[in-house]
């Protein structure tokens, strides 16, 4: 299937399907020259693939984790670029999870002022989330995501055949980002509501479009996330200080961030009470599955001290996306000890 991303900077073509590499591959890579960044574990899994399409020398290997979204990795990538002779009219293509889909995105809007990026995603985190929509960074200082640029992707390759490899931690890591979609979102809020807690295989093609069509809409409408796009950070600003102080993967983190901004909403009468509870018992549903690790909630005070390194926060104080009812949502603006009280107090 395939969903068009029109943005004022940007026309995106989005192929999702199980065959979408070898339909669409081939076409892309024609008439220009080409550039791969992946990182160790994708590279190890799908040698043939990267021999198959690419040259050596158009191929980059990046450590995996979080910790190499740096400016290191970012130069390294640069001059390999280089090297290769890539021009304006050339392509990057970004292989991998997350990590690979911001840096490689943020190499192609660097690299002579900007050229085309593809991204294709490895991850069911990334397919239903963030290789859509053009944000790249790296993280600096300690803080997520701290540099980087709008840079749409030209194309995203979301070939669900990548996802037969994908371990059950990371598949369940996926989960936190449509979880979020749902809390965005009316009618998938009532699909994932009704279900067991379980999302087969057989049905994820589904929840990735919808998860793809409605971020597509609202980037559409905010692309710089001056307004509605804020409500994709729902969730957001705890799960970072959480991913940074427990050393969760972004999806796990996520689930818990939704969790106790939702149990902060509430308990500021910011949120429904009725509609809290029932998303989460969708988080808890989720979490409750294996392997996911529990939270040792007595360092809980010492990790959101992180959350004050939030890109997001205004004035000094901690700014969280936050759920009010179906399909609704509201900022909140805490101060830090107000946001460290009540959630300690919610949770200890």
């Amino acid at each position: 299937m395939k969903i068009e991303l029109k943005t004022p900077t940007m026309f995106s073509e989005i192929y999702i399907g199980n065959s979408v590499i070898e339909e669409r591959l081939p076409t892309l890579l024609q008439g220009q020259t080409n550039f791969a960044l992946t990182d160790e574990n994708v590279y190890a899994l799908y040698p043939d693939f990267f021999a198959r399409w690419f040259s050596a020398t158009e191929i980059f290997v990046m450590k995996s984790g979080e910790e190499n979204k740096s400016f290191a990795t970012l130069q390294a990538v640069l001059e390999k670029m280089a090297e290769a002779g890539l021009n304006r009219r050339s392509k990057l293509f970004a292989v991998g999870g997350g990590v690979v889909g911001d840096l490689g995105g943020l190499c192609a809007a660097l690299y002579m002022r900007g050229i085309a990026c593809v991204q294709v995603p490895t991850t069911l985190l990334a397919m239903v989330d963030s290789s859509v929509g053009g944000k790249t960074a790296i993280d600096v200082g300690g803080v997520k995501n701290l540099v980087g640029a709008f840079h749409q992707p030209e194309t995203v390759l979301i070939d669900t055949s990548f996802l037969n490899t994908l371990p059950a931690r990371e598949w369940k890591c996926g989960i936190g980002e449509i979880v979020k979609t749902a809390a965005l979102d009316g009618e998938l809020f009532a699909r994932l509501e009704s279900s067991d807690g379980v999302i087969s295989m057989e049905e994820i093609e589904g929840w990735i479009e919808a998860c793809i069509r409605f971020k597509a809409s609202v980037v559409e409408r905010d692309e710089r996330e001056c307004g509605e796009r804020k409500c994709l950070n729902l969730g957001h600003t705890t799960a970072h200080a959480i991913e940074l102080f427990y050393g969760l993967s972004h999806g796990e983190s996520v689930l818990w961030g939704i969790k106790l901004e939702t149990m902060l909403s509430i308990s500021l009468g910011f949120c429904d009470k009725g509609y809290g509870e029932r998303l989460l018992a969708i988080v808890d549903k989720f979490l409750a599955l294996q392997p996911f690790p529990p939270i040792d909630f007595s360092h809980l005070p010492t990790a959101l001290t992180l959350a004050s390194l939030d890109k997001k926060n205004e004035d000094g104080k901690v700014v969280l996306v936050a759920p009010k009812n179906v399909g609704e949502w509201t900022v909140l603006s805490l101060s830090m000890e107000e946001y460290a009280e009540r959630l300690q107090s919610l949770v200890l």
